[in-house]
This record gives structure tokens, sequence and C-alpha cells, in this order.
């Protein structure tokens, strides 16, 4: 399975002068846990991370320092997310079929979720992982009204991996490219063109590290791991 990894962000809600997945968690750069799982996972064979050229030499230092046993191609990163998947999808191998895309900032992924969805993606055309949302959501207008309450049964939150058949994602992406959508994930592309995506369920772990707050939850998560060797951490 091939697996793309945006990595091309700035940080700003982290408070980052630069890429916050060079910040460090327990004396590894935040990229660095990522690509240990992907490491981990058995059914992972390919690896490639979209990044900015200016981050791109410390991205070279943390694969060095690994020492993956995987291949791993640094590709050049877009203005947004979806540009640099755009990027990544145009650098996969010739004979990749099917793709898993991870964001580099869920850090605390672990090996298991990778095989999880890269064994389900054998099964269907496109798929995220997600867990069910706990809280009520509002939605709110523009004066911070509340305007409807919807059924917490049908929400769930999205994660990533995301999984796709390359060759429908990358049409997608063209489609989408065409018609100037702005999306978030890879996900809405394939909801906008009407193709079906299964949900795989996710982990409560699986957090995004986004704010400064998410640095402290990370590094609890981790120290729960050490003593469960969920995977390599030295």
């Amino acid at each position: 399975m091939y697996l793309l990894i945006p990595a091309a962000g700035m940080g700003k809600r982290m408070g980052s002068r630069g890429n916050k997945l060079l910040l460090q968690l327990k004396g590894k750069p935040l990229l660095a846990w990522t690509i240990l799982a992907a490491e981990a996972a058995e059914r992972i064979t390919w690896i490639g991370i979209m990044g900015q050229s200016h981050d791109l030499p410390f991205f070279e230092e943390i694969i060095a320092q690994i020492g993956p046993k995987k291949p791993i191609q640094l590709i050049q990163g877009g203005q947004t997310r979806q540009q640099s998947v755009y990027n990544g999808l145009q650098a996969l191998p010739q004979e990749a079929d099917k793709v898993l895309i991870h964001d580099g900032a869920r850090c605390l992924v672990t090996p298991q979720l990778l095989n999880r969805c890269a064994e389900a993606l054998d099964n269907c055309q496109a798929l995220i992982a997600a867990i069910p949302v706990k809280d009520t959501i509002k939605v709110v207008n523009s004066d911070l009204f509340i305007t409807d309450t919807p059924v917490r049964d049908f929400l769930w939150a999205a994660q990533t991996p995301q999984g796709f058949d390359v060759k429908l994602l990358k049409e997608c992406h063209e489609r989408g490219l065409q018609l100037g959508w702005q999306v978030t994930d890879d996900a809405a592309l394939l909801e906008k063109c009407g193709f079906p995506v299964r949900i795989v369920m996710g982990e409560e772990t699986n957090i995004k590290v986004t704010t400064p707050i998410d640095l402290t939850i990370a590094e609890f998560i981790l120290n729960q791991r050490y003593s469960d060797n969920l995977f390599p951490v030295s």
C-alpha cells in the first residue's frame, strides 16, 4: 500500500513561525512519530511526504535519523493541502492503484489503524477513518445565534488516514481543479463527484496536533505507549 503524508503547512494556530511538524514531542519532531507509525505498519510499502522546499532538508535529516527500511520520497508541496495531495498523486509510482493519505499532524496514528484502513481499501474505492461525535453540535449564524442542532447519531468526526482508488481520486482532483472547488479533505472531492465513501472506525487518540494544548495531550498519550510497545519509539 502506498502512503502520502501532507506536511507542507505552517502551523499558524500552533503559534509556530515555521512548520509545526518540526516541533519536538518527547525528543522527536512530530513528523518523526508519523513516519515511525508508517514504518511499523506491515501493509505500508512506500511513503511519499509533501513539504515546502525550505523544509525538505529538515525532513531529510529526520528520515536519516530514523533509518527507515521502506522507500520514502520527498515531494514538493502546494500552498494548500488540496494542492499538496494533487502533487503527491502525480509523484506516485506508476504501478500504484490504491493510496492512503494521512496528515502529518496526526502523529499519534497507530500502525494498527493504518493496516486496518489498507485492508478495508481492498474491498472499496474510498474510505476515511472517523469516530462518532460525542458532543452535541450546534449550527450557528454569523451573529453567533444557534440555527440548528443536528441529530448526533449521524455525525462522525473525520480523521485520516483516508484511502482511495488512485485513478478515481486523480479524476476527482482534476474535476475539482477545473471547477475551482476548495475542500479540506479528499473525501469531500469524491462526495462532490457523487461517489460513496465508506467509514472505518478511527481512534480516539488519533488527534490532530493543532494547538499548544494538543502537544501536552500528545505527550500524555505517547507516555502510555512506551509501556504498551505499540511500535518502536527508540
